[in-house]
């Protein structure tokens, strides 16, 4: 089995390589990129995207260039979300937000810069390049849906009417699982899995994305269930990820331990 420590480096070399050289021209918006990227952050999606080639029987190297697609929509979409006129959050990662360093307008182009790298990234995947680009931008429009409809979620807690439960599993179907969704998906694609093997990390990643914001909304302390009822659901999710694995035919054990630790973390 591959260490974490091994996939990690396979991520960031991918990402040195397909980002554009510090400086260059414009040199404001190829530092903007790679603040956005280099930031921080524990790379979890493009770490189930490489895992899941290995999941179906692949090989890692294979999903390099997918995983590092996910890792730049990903940081696209944060920069996006940071702006004033979305979360208006100064700080990203410990570090100044990417429009608070380099101002709002460059924020906004190096978002769209990183969506589209993104793609062009993706393009270069060995095999099913047509799937893997088609998974990119089905979830990467599910995103789009989910943050939609959290705007509205926001609004709702400010003062109008409470937003159905409905809805919040619709935001977090959305807004969170989705690009895990796409990181197994394209993953799997990658190493060449047939379609059961995709369908299974699709049902994988669904649950894995729901446990995770389930423990996100335990540790930001605004659940909208009693801090039982959200433990009850990060356990429930986090079972029916792991249990899915037992369907695959290659090395799960990154994927399940993966899953187990997002339980109960601290960050």
């Amino acid at each position: 089995m591959k260490t974490k420590e091994e996939l990690l480096k396979l991520i960031e070399e991918t990402l040195d390589e397909v980002l554009p050289d510090a400086g260059e021209r414009p040199a404001v918006l190829s530092d903007a990129m790679r603040w956005a990227v280099g930031a921080g952050g524990k790379r979890i999606r493009p770490l189930v995207c490489l895992a899941s080639a290995l999941a179906v029987g692949g090989r890692e190297e294979d999903a390099k260039y997918p995983a590092a697609a996910i890792e730049l929509l990903h940081n696209y979409t944060l920069v996006h979300d940071d702006l004033p006129a979305m979360d208006n959050d100064t700080v990203r990662r410990g570090k100044p937000s990417v429009w608070a360093k380099f101002g709002e307008a460059n924020a906004i182009l190096a978002g769209d810069a990183l969506q589209a790298l993104a793609f062009r990234t993706a393009a270069r995947a060995p095999r099913n390049v047509a799937e893997i680009v088609a998974a990119l931008g089905d979830k990467g429009l599910g995103v789009v849906d989910g943050q939609i409809e959290d705007l509205v979620r926001e609004k709702a807690a400010n003062g109008a009417s409470v937003l159905p439960l409905d809805t919040v599993d619709y935001v977090y179907e959305h807004k969170t699982a989705d690009l895990f969704i796409a990181s197994a998906v394209m993953g799997g694609y990658a190493g060449g899995g047939d379609a059961k093997s995709i369908d299974v990390l699709r049902r994988f990643a669904l649950n894995l994305g729901l446990a995770f914001q389930y423990e996100d909304d335990i540790l930001d302390g605004d659940s909208p269930w009693s801090p039982e009822e959200t433990e009850r659901r990060v356990k429930t999710a986090t079972s029916a990820a792991v249990q899915a694995l037992a369907e695959l035919p290659g090395d799960t054990t990154f994927l399940s331990t993966l899953a187990n630790k997002l339980v109960g973390r601290k960050a």
